[in-house]
């Protein structure tokens, strides 16, 4: 995958200038405030469509897909990541939807999200991808694909469907551990192949260009003498789960001018022990929003716990929450990296900056009073 993708996403820069996730099934750990004229403007409709067998490179393999019009997606961010790539019109189905819904409806419009055809109110089952036949199943390893439950490229394909696998997710070689390239790189990677798939590359071309734009403002933007350390709090009780190096969370933190204190963790989604987070004496928390563990029962395990509750960073509460689809590998990851930058502003603990967020966050994200 690398020298082929590296030579894609070279292209898309010379030519135009150049954000699941556990080991569960049904979402990170078991893994509005805008309406449509209020939302970031973004070309969703996907006017072009492919036209005879696609090609491209994904996980490292070339998949050549002969139909491309009905894509059934699974999870917010990969909803995101077609949506982006212009591919609106070859959405036939999606998933796991109902939690991202309303940072998804602020980012393309209520009328697009909601106009989505919605199968599955959390990861479908092999049973439910089957009865709908796609021609592409586009989903990753802990965000839709399953060797547990038999959803996997090789069970779709005896079945005569497509799988697309979000890069983010791809894994190493010999193991089950994600993450093969950085995650930014991971973005441009599923965004220039799904606009390839969908056929529609310029649109991918646009969002890629945007993304590299915003992410230089970011890199330009004051940043501290020594970067606060971060530690990303997806859910947690006898261990926690949270984001290694090959995560998006990791790129965001970069971005936003932080360090992730899990850094030197060469995995996407993975646990780590409770003494792990201590000792990283992390100057602030970042959550991710989505049901199963609210935002008020992480912060209150952080203020209970004998290892973090007399950390600087709970008893100020340094908190920043954001919703799943906006950590998660996508289009979305830059527009977190944006909210985290101000959030990190507003606690003092970067230097003030020109940096305004393109993206306003819906009034249904709880936790804002912390950060804004």
């Amino acid at each position: 995958m690398k020298n082929t993708t590296r030579a894609l996403i070279a292209l898309l820069a010379t030519s135009t200038l150049l954000a699941g996730c556990s080991g569960g099934d049904s979402g990170t750990t078991d893994p509005t405030g805008t309406t449509a004229g209020d939302a970031t403007t973004t070309d969703t409709a996907g006017t072009g469509s492919a036209q005879g067998p696609v090609t491209v490179e994904n996980c490292g393999t070339e998949v050549t897909f002969d139909a491309t019009d009905k894509l059934f997606v699974n999870d917010g961010n990969i909803i995101a990541t077609v949506l982006s790539a212009g591919g609106r019109d070859s959405i036939a189905e999606v998933s796991s939807l109902q939690r991202d819904r309303d940072i998804l409806a602020a980012k393309y419009g209520a009328d697009v999200v909601d106009g989505l055809r919605d199968v599955s109110e959390k990861y479908p089952s092999l049973e439910q991808i089957v009865a709908e036949q796609p021609d592409i199943y586009v989903a990753g390893w802990s965000y839709g694909l399953s060797d547990e439950k038999n959803i996997t490229p090789d069970s779709l394909a005896d079945r005569g469907i497509g799988t697309y696998i979000l890069t983010e997710a791809c894994r190493q070689t010999g193991t089950t551990a994600r993450g093969i390239v950085d995650p930014w790189t991971s973005v441009e990677t599923d965004l220039a192949n799904v606009g390839e798939i969908v056929g529609a590359p310029d649109t991918a071309r646009a969002v890629i260009r945007d993304q590299n734009e915003r992410l230089k403002a970011l890199e330009e933007a004051p940043q501290p003498g020594n970067r606060p350390v971060v530690f990303l709090f997806d859910s947690g009780t006898d261990a926690v789960f949270t984001s290694g190096s090959f995560g998006a969370p990791d790129a965001i933190l970069t971005a936003a001018g932080a360090e992730n204190a899990t850094h030197d963790v060469e995995d996407t989604w993975v646990q780590v022990g409770w003494e792990k987070l201590a000792d990283s004496a992390p100057d602030a928390f970042v959550f991710v929003e989505y049901p199963g563990q609210e935002l008020d029962e992480k912060i209150e395990l952080l203020r209970t716990n004998p290892v973090t509750r007399d950390l600087p960073a709970v008893k100020e509460n340094r908190f920043i929450n954001l919703p799943y689809a906006m950590w998660t590998a996508g289009p979305l990851n830059i527009d977190a990296a944006e909210h985290v930058r101000k959030g990190l502003e507003h606690l003092e603990l970067v230097p003030a900056s020109d940096i305004v967020p393109e993206l306003k966050l819906p009034a249904s994200v709880p936790g804002q009073e912390y950060f804004s």
